[in-house]
């Protein structure tokens, strides 16, 4: 657990741990190792909210709603350092209300099962489909200003995948230590280990629209109002919150996740 210094007033950062939701986060450098539980999946509550009480927190509050820390945050706009107040009203879904596709029923898939036949050849055989190689998901790219790099080096594990909550990033995979590197030019806004599952964690504040953030360090080697560079080094790879040694990288527009694959230079 990462050290705090006591803030004088009730900063409720959503991303510390639950005993320390009423302290400023510190920014001491911190090494961590081993691995934690799985990273909590958003469940939106589309048309519901949730009134802040005295004595409440945004993480008690979106972990008591089945919503990770860092959505119920962005889903209200709420920006760092991340304070609530008694009496407040927050959204339990985002504001598009978007929860992602209506899942086909058992009956419907029957019928598409019995209609759809393989293709075949003139002898009959079945006619195995060629695969596409992956594209990036989701709609047409916002245009952004800043000038993203790769945050480090490594094979791609995981994918953005557009309305699964579990899947709201990428993973490069690669070995302990190795550099993971500012996606571009910013401030940093958080660097701490309090949301279960993505370990030490650094997020850059890039402008009033774009963000990105780092999961899995070992070494967190910034603090938070540091200001970096693109390329520059913010921390070594590690497994924290995770099985093997990776990076999951978030990009968020808005405070909503998109895919990082449409932003990074190709490679």
């Amino acid at each position: 657990m990462p050290l705090v210094r006591r803030s004088a007033r009730l900063a409720l950062v959503p991303l510390v741990a639950l005993v320390l939701a009423l302290a400023g986060c510190g920014t001491s450098k911190v090494v961590r190792e081993g691995g934690g539980s799985a990273a909590r999946a958003s469940t939106p509550k589309p048309g519901q909210t949730v009134g802040v009480r005295r004595g409440d927190n945004l993480y008690r509050l979106a972990v008591n709603n089945g919503i990770s820390p860092l959505d119920l945050a962005m889903w209200n706009g709420i920006q760092p350092p991340y304070t609530i107040y008694p009496g407040q009203t927050l959204r339990l879904y985002p504001s598009s209300g978007a929860t992602g596709g209506r899942a086909s029923t058992p009956a419907a898939a029957s019928r598409s099962r019995g209609s759809a036949r393989p293709p075949t050849d003139s002898r009959g055989r079945v006619v195995q489909p060629t695969r596409a190689p992956p594209q990036p998901t989701g709609p047409a790219p916002v245009r952004s200003a800043v000038s993203w790099r790769w945050p480090a080096d490594g094979n791609l594990v995981s994918r953005y995948v557009e309305g699964d909550p579990t899947k709201q990033g990428i993973g490069v995979a690669g070995s302990a230590g190795q550099a993971v590197r500012a996606g571009g030019d910013g401030v940093i806004v958080y660097s701490g280990s309090g949301l279960v599952g993505y370990g030490e964690l650094i997020i850059i504040k890039h402008d009033e629209q774009w963000l990105s953030a780092y999961g899995h360090n070992r070494k967190r080697l910034v603090g938070e109002g540091d200001r970096v560079k693109a390329g520059q080094q913010i921390a070594e790879m590690g497994r924290t919150g995770a099985d093997r040694d990776m990076l999951h990288f978030e990009i968020r527009y808005n405070g909503k996740p998109v895919d990082p694959l449409r932003y990074l230079p190709q490679r």
